[in-house]
């Protein structure tokens, strides 16, 4: 019996002493999980570095996408019809405003303009056709304006003469104030200015091509270019011949040959070519104009011209990797990356 109370007292030590063991290990890694939950909390707390919400209203969405990035923010985009057409694709509200200093990873919500609400036949009379063109195509393929659009423009035009600028819309059907129902054909009445209208050739010959540039872009002329090896006693990279030649009444729409000689000293990394692209065929001029946009960032205006439309010819001399972008009526409509391979292209051409 003695012996047994003896065993029961070892168990006893012996479950004791683990419990102890067990409950200090418990607090301990109760103390462990605590710590590293604290730490956690702090590090929560303290965040993401902290941003200034850039102001966007007024601006592209792709330029506020774009900011917003570099930022490190995300949009949030609402769109909303505006009291005007012009305003679509701009950001017209945010939340939270410009200024605000907010963590990194925070969302911004931008309210997008999908354009006006258009209910009724505007008055396109005395209006460009190609701007009027221009605008319904914006007005009616943006996300707020799915399926067939509303109004179309009916082509092709009918054409008059008139005392009115080339291209200006003389009659409409339906009349302004026409209401929309569902899709509908705007047919335009359009000028095609003062019957028989002539033009004079300017001096181009012994020009250097950048005031030749500048002349043709004055007088009006239609042109096409051409480049043609430097000769004995001729300037480089200037105008060496011209067809018809100065002064030679020509009607509107004709086109001027000039041909023009190549530099002799390009600097290093420097290109001459000749730039090529065809444009539409009008039945009167659009305004048109070639830049250059250098590795700089720098935009060089080539030459601004009203052009009839068809092959699109200017020599260039200019640093390889410049980008040259040709816009018609202010949108741009093709571009292309100067690289000594277009140099090469060019003098094959001679």
């Amino acid at each position: 019996m003695g012996f047994f109370n003896l065993d029961l007292d070892a168990i006893e030590s012996y479950v004791a002493n683990h419990l102890r063991l067990f409950i200090t290990m418990a607090i301990g890694l109760l103390a462990f999980v605590g710590v590293i939950a604290v730490a956690i909390f702090f590090i929560a707390v303290r965040g993401a570095e902290q941003t200034m919400v850039p102001n966007l209203q007024g601006r592209e969405l792709t330029e506020a996408l774009l900011e917003l990035q570099e930022k490190e923010l995300y949009p949030r985009i609402q769109l909303r019809y505006s009291q005007s057409s012009l305003d679509r694709g701009l950001v017209l509200e945010q939340d939270p405003r410009g200024g605000t200093i907010v963590k990194a990873g925070r969302r911004v919500r931008l309210v997008v303009s999908q354009g006006a609400v258009v209910s009724s036949v505007g008055n396109y009379i005395g209006r460009n056709v190609d701007e009027v063109r221009m605008d319904i195509q914006a007005l009616f393929t943006s996300g707020g304006n799915p399926g067939l659009p509303l109004l179309s423009l009916k082509e092709p035009f009918m054409y008059e003469y008139s005392p009115e600028a080339p291209g200006t819309i003389l009659q409409q059907r339906p009349a302004a104030g026409t209401s929309i129902s569902g899709p509908m054909d705007l047919e335009f009445v359009v000028s095609r200015g003062t019957e028989n209208t002539m033009l004079t050739v300017p001096l181009l010959t012994g020009l250097p091509i950048s005031a030749a540039l500048e002349q043709i872009g004055r007088s009006g002329v239609d042109f096409v270019f051409s480049v043609r090896p430097l000769q004995a006693g001729e300037k480089a990279e200037t105008v060496v011949y011209q067809e018809p030649p100065a002064n030679t009444p020509i009607p509107a729409g004709a086109t001027v040959a000039v041909s023009v000689s190549p530099p002799d000293n390009l600097k290093s990394g420097e290109v001459f070519y000749l730039f090529r692209h065809t444009l539409p065929r009008n039945p009167y001029p659009l305004s048109v104009r070639l830049d250059a946009i250098l590795d700089s960032g720098e935009r060089r205006r080539l030459i601004t011209v009203e052009y009839m439309g068809g092959e699109f010819t200017v020599p260039c001399r200019l640093p390889a990797g410049t980008v040259l972008v040709l816009s018609m009526l202010n949108r741009e409509v093709y571009r292309e990356t100067v690289t000594p391979q277009a140099e090469a292209l060019s003098l094959d051409q001679l």
